[in-house]
């Protein structure tokens, strides 16, 4: 991401400052590279800085549900997680249940079904904190499966997520949703770079897309089903 306000561009070349980029190993392909930065960074931060996982395996054990777990951010989010003193529950489509498993999940529900539509773990596990990576889930299906100080990240805040978390702030509740804003941080992507040279984090690879087709890649990234990162190449 270049720039807050502008975000990042699709291009040959691009100027980018210091602060924002990191080597990468000749062990890491350009293509692992490219899908890391935003998704890994969002997932790193939700579960280390707001759900309090620690990702070296000690702390206690959380419960964590993560949503749209076959996307971008949620592949990252799972094999974090697993990294940490953790329960995942993990929600994806019914094609993409054995993959969401194969990260490390340790419950995989389809979202379709009525158990996923509620977001209930099969366990009954009660959510410590749930990595929110897909839209359109209201707080009322959230709120009964959080455990006491739940709390819910949402990484695409809408409307009614804001409202959500000025109300909970306000009445003091002990479950809060809260929205997020990833702010790059180059130490935190070193980290995760070396987590993948030192193969103990992937970045699944839905589809290479060339720059000359790049509303291809688009398309695919608004549809909403993409497996893994969608890559546009030179």
């Amino acid at each position: 991401m270049l720039s807050l306000l502008t975000g990042g561009g699709l291009a040959e070349y691009a100027v980018a400052k210091e602060s924002l980029t990191v080597p990468r190993p000749l062990e890491v392909s350009a293509a692992e590279g490219a899908g890391l930065p935003i998704a890994g960074l969002t997932a790193h931060l939700v579960l280390t800085q707001f759900s309090g996982v620690k990702l070296d395996g000690s702390g206690p054990r959380k419960n964590i549900l993560i949503t749209a777990a076959s996307g971008g951010v949620g592949q990252y989010a799972v094999q974090l997680a697993k990294l940490g003193n953790t329960h995942v529950t993990a929600t994806c489509g019914s094609r993409n249940i054995d993959f969401v498993k194969s990260l490390g999940a340790d419950e995989v529900i389809d979202y379709k079904t009525p158990e996923g539509a509620a977001l209930k773990s099969p366990s009954g596990q009660k959510y410590d904190a749930v990595v929110h990576c897909a839209t359109a889930i209201p707080w009322s299906v959230f709120e009964p499966n959080l455990s006491e100080t739940g709390k819910v990240i949402d990484i695409t805040p809408g409307l009614s997520a804001m409202w959500t978390f000025a109300v909970k702030k306000l009445t003091l509740s002990k479950k809060q949703l809260v929205p997020l804003l990833v702010i790059p941080k180059t130490e935190k992507l070193e980290y995760l770079v070396n987590l993948v040279k030192e193969g103990k984090l992937k970045t699944i690879i839905d589809s290479k897309h060339p720059l000359s087709r790049a509303e291809e890649a688009w398309a695919k990234s608004i549809d909403g089903h993409a497996t893994g990162k969608i890559i546009v190449e030179p």
